[in-house]
């Protein structure tokens, strides 16, 4: 052989076997870049995308490499989705690194959320196949920690919608009745005043309110009329005289029942009353109608008006008949208030028997007390009293919720939807138990056919913070003041609307203070930040630990606390 060949053939043996035999060298940390970094929980997840940079006559031509992404925290490890790659003389699908160029490629990762992993390190696993040898690489770690300040996102802390109760303390009713002339006449009738429906039964309705403990006469007006078929200055005077007779029979009939408590009498007169002539033509049968209420839309002055009608002789002598007598009356109107029972009252009645006291009336005494056990204790009295109101299974539903009872809860509020399958609180309510549990799709179904509901842009705000959707979330909470639209601000870098809308909550909790801790630690305000997580851990010591590892208080020392 010739020695010059030799020589090649040996350089190219050594070179074939540099490129596929040798076994792969370990990966090393800064071959690898983790975004984001730390970690950061989204929703309920934890997803990353690992870069990797393989370096130049690196990866074996004959080596195919799967890659596992492991989240280890404490004595637990979660993995994710395996990747594999392979070198150019492997016969596969799979992404190729070429040797002599190396090359970069993306490693998707995504993991379950669990509280612990706050507390983890992301390390990736190599397992290599090259040839016939099968062999596992060093692991390698590419990240550290988690952020899991979108999981203060918290269905719990939404209110359910309650379903209103109709109590009324004080219910108005306005009992009226008509005393009708004669044409151009203003005497009160004695038929008039004995006729069924008209001012005796008014009469007895006054007399009845003067005497009950419960009602009070809160006024008497009279309106008195004239028909619009005399001249304005003749019916002016009429329909003052019909006021004048109207009143002195009212006083003197007061008087005679030896009724003082009837508030104001008040009193009016219409000289002429055309809103009423217009109203009664455009409800009667009079073939031309049109006609007539025509002419009134074109003239304003009343006397142009009376002149024009008159001249559609085919129809006044109708209207003669039919219409104008109705307008020439005096109508006596009582305004009669029927005041139900007190708060103190109402209160009183449940201790001493519940079955006294209406469905709005036991639905109203729960909102007199802010202890949810003792609203569980007057809505459950309530179903058992008024089984078929969904309200009060809503509404028992609602205070089982607020106390963490989601099992009584949710069997409560598909009672309520089971009895008023419309009920948009029961839907909204009915919601929040799916998204508590995680069941995303069906929240937002229940949510969006809940439309109107008090209470559902809150709900929708945390729904689009579990899905880590957060400006849409932020424009769902709109002008919400609660701890879940303060995070969303949060999560969009909104810190100034952030911190205003946690001193805007009504009820500030452990969680509040925390959220102010993590905006402080985000703008650099250290004195916040600790003032803050003094007033978190006071209200709950658990937050301590959880501060400690909490990646948002990376820069501070939290163990002193």
């Amino acid at each position: 052989m010739n020695k010059k060949i030799g020589i090649y053939l040996l350089v190219g043996a050594t070179m074939v076997l540099t490129g596929c035999n040798k076994k792969m060298s370990p990966f090393a940390a800064e071959y690898f870049n983790t975004d984001p970094t730390p970690l950061t929980v989204v929703g309920d997840n934890v997803p990353a995308t690992i870069t990797a940079n393989v370096p130049q006559k690196f990866f074996k031509k004959n080596a195919e490499v799967t890659v596992t992404p492991v989240l280890a925290y404490g004595e637990n490890e979660a993995k994710s989705q395996a990747y594999t790659f392979q070198g150019e003389k492997v016969k596969g699908n799979n992404t190729v690194i070429n040797y002599k160029q190396g090359g970069t490629v993306s490693i998707p990762a995504n993991f379950v959320y669990t509280p612990e992993m706050m507390k983890s390190d992301l390390y990736l696993d190599f397992n290599v196949v090259q040839g016939k040898k099968s062999y596992v690489l060093p692991r390698v770690k590419v990240g550290e920690g988690v952020n899991a300040t979108a999981t203060l996102a918290d269905a719990t802390t939404v209110d359910p919608a309650g379903a209103a109760d109709k109590y009324q303390r004080i219910i108005n009713d306005i009992v009226d009745a008509d005393i009708m002339f004669l044409i151009n006449r203003a005497e009160v009738r004695k038929n008039e005043l004995k006729r069924d429906g008209g001012v005796k039964d008014l009469n007895a309705v006054v007399k009845e309110a003067s005497a009950a403990d419960n009602k009070e006469i809160e006024g008497i007006h009279v309106s008195s009329f004239a028909s619009p078929d005399g001249g304005v200055k003749y019916n002016t005077k009429l329909s003052e005289k019909r006021e004048k007779s109207t009143m002195d029979y009212v006083s003197k009939n007061l008087k005679k029942e030896e009724i003082s408590n009837f508030g104001e009498l008040t009193s009016e007169f219409t000289a002429q009353d055309w809103e009423g002539f217009q109203k009664l033509v455009s409800q009667s049968n009079i073939q031309d109608k049109e006609l007539i209420l025509s002419v009134l839309s074109m003239y304003k002055d009343p006397e142009e008006r009376e002149k024009e009608i008159r001249n559609l002789s085919s129809v006044f002598d109708q209207l003669a008949e039919d219409i104008l007598p109705q307008l020439r009356y005096s109508r006596i109107s009582a305004s009669i208030n029927t005041i139900g029972r007190s708060d103190d009252e109402i209160k009183a009645q449940f201790k001493e028997d519940a079955s006294k006291l209406s469905v709005d009336e036991l639905l109203y005494c729960a909102t007199l007390t802010e202890d949810n056990a003792e609203k569980e204790e007057i809505y459950a009295a309530a179903a058992k009293l008024y089984p078929n109101d969904y309200r009060c299974f809503n509404n028992l539903g609602r205070a089982q919720y607020a106390q963490g009872n989601y099992d009584e809860a949710q069997a409560n509020f598909e009672k309520a939807a089971k009895l008023a399958p419309a009920s948009n609180e029961a839907k909204m309510n009915l919601g929040l138990i799916k998204m508590m549990n995680k069941d995303y799709a069906g929240a937002k179904e229940a949510f969006g056919s809940a439309a109107g509901v008090d209470g559902l842009n809150d709900a929708m705000g945390v729904y689009y913070i579990k899905q880590g959707d957060y400006q849409t979330a932020v424009k769902a909470f709109g002008d919400t003041k609660s701890n879940n639209a303060a995070l969303a601000q949060i999560l969009v870098n909104d810190y100034s609307a952030a911190q205003a809308t946690l001193n805007a909550v009504a009820k500030p909790n452990a969680t509040t203070y925390y959220m102010m801790a993590v905006v402080a630690a985000r703008t650099s305000n250290e004195q916040g930040v600790y003032a803050n997580l003094r007033k978190a851990i006071k209200l709950d010591g658990n937050l301590k630990a959880k501060a400690q590892v909490d990646k948002e208080f990376a820069n501070y020392n939290v163990a002193s606390l």
